[in-house]
């Protein structure tokens, strides 16, 4: 028995049997909460990040579970959530909530984890070099899944190359099976960073056209339909059937601000606004113009989404991508041309790079769109929004609804 029934970084969240890990961050020490988590009754006490790389480390190495762990530029929380998801039609799996993949989310995450669990799912996140192999040597996985290699966070790797380094590390200490798409841009380099067996996957597999389907109404976009490919190869060398794989896409949903669709008077809303990269960004514009855009239907039964463009305006609304590096305005501008040859009704960037694009209308501020944001949306217009975190372009949505309620 590991004598405790989670972790927690803080300390107001603690129960009864938990373990408190006291970190000091930049604007709190958590060693200062630690009489407070005693009092709650903390089971103990792990006091800064090497301890608590050891107590997982060590926690890791007891469970039966099989490891997984999961990366890549864009895409990798998708894989993770649908990876844990299959996985789940064979035993008891436990996975990365929400977005604890950096150097003290994992870690915690493995703490969480039930002793009687026949899976863990791990994300791994980064956005300098080494940070992979940190959470590697904690989570030691059997198996591991790379979603894609583009140009997020290049400013701090310098090439895709740079990036495809520090994602294989992830490759380079799986014990049973590595899972790449030979879509993916240094699929070559990736698997030559593989000691063992690697399963590929490509756009052309049966299962293509199933997942197409399936996720048609929860995740549109053939970015979508690639990682569930991955999700699936997975948890098939571990005997998933395909068949109760989609069957357990009932109910499916990503985690906030990933693709949210929302209607309040007849507006569709697209919040996908949890994160953006140059990939990403293009991904959700084809899926958004895929889904929405269309004058014939592509499934059946789609018939209302597939009114004639007449019907309704697609409006989208783009924010900053960070952590592009010097070439920055050039990616922005690559992605804003994109959106632009689309024929969207109305394109509007929202920051210092995505002001100087090419659009239709454009503000260096959030808080000046906010302000004078002058576009009339009426039943049927449709409004995708996405940029990176930093931007928080969700909280136009409080503004719209209301605008639009009061109408």
């Amino acid at each position: 028995m590991k004598g405790w029934n989670g972790a927690t970084f803080d300390s107001r969240l603690v129960k009864p049997g938990m373990l408190y890990v006291a970190l000091k961050g930049e604007h709190a020490d958590g060693r200062d909460f630690i009489p407070q988590a005693l009092e709650k009754g903390a089971a103990g006490v792990i006091e800064g990040r090497e301890a608590l790389a050891k107590a997982a480390r060590d926690y890791r190495r007891t469970l039966k579970a099989k490891v997984v762990g999961v990366t890549g530029s864009a895409g990798k929380t998708t894989v993770k959530e649908l990876t844990a998801r299959f996985l789940s039609t064979l035993g008891k799996t436990y996975y990365t909530q929400g977005n604890y993949n950096n150097d003290i989310g994992l870690p915690i995450t493995i703490l969480n984890c039930p002793e009687d669990a026949d899976f863990l799912v791990v994300e791994m996140g980064t956005n300098h070099p080494g940070e992979i192999k940190y959470l590697v040597d904690i989570a030691e996985p059997d198996s591991g899944v790379i979603s894609s290699i583009g140009t997020a966070h290049i400013e701090f790797f310098k090439t895709q190359d740079g990036i495809a380094e520090e994602k294989g590390e992830l490759f380079r200490r799986v014990k049973d099976f590595a899972v790449v798409s030979r879509e993916n841009a240094r699929f070559e380099k990736l698997k030559a960073m593989c000691p063992v067996r690697v399963v590929e996957t490509t756009k052309d597999d049966m299962e293509s056209d199933v997942f197409r389907m399936a996720l048609r109404d929860k995740l549109p976009g053939e970015h979508n339909v690639s990682n569930a490919r991955l999700a699936f190869a997975v948890a098939a060398q571990y005997g998933a059937k395909l068949h109760e794989c989609v069957n357990s896409l009932a109910g499916f949903k990503l985690p906030g601000h990933r693709w949210e669709v929302t209607e309040q008077n007849g507006v569709t809303y697209v919040n996908d606004a949890y994160n953006a990269n140059p990939d990403s960004m293009i991904a959700a514009l084809d899926a958004f113009v895929q889904i929405y855009g269309r004058r014939s239907p592509a499934y059946p039964g789609d018939e209302k989404k597939a009114a004639p463009r007449g019907s309704r305006h697609l409006v989208a609304v783009l924010g900053d991508m960070f952590e592009l590096g010097e070439n920055a305005l050039e990616l922005h501008r690559k992605v804003f041309a994109h959106a632009m040859s689309l024929g969207l009704d109305l394109v509007i960037g929202v920051g210092e790079m995505s002001s100087q694009c090419l659009c239709h209308l454009a503000y260096k501020k959030l808080d000046d769109l906010r302000k004078k944001f002058r576009v009339d949306v009426s039943a049927g217009d449709v409004v995708l929004i996405k940029g990176s975190r930093g931007m928080q372009l969700e909280k136009l949505l409080e503004r719209w609804e209301a605008k639009v309620a009061a109408e």
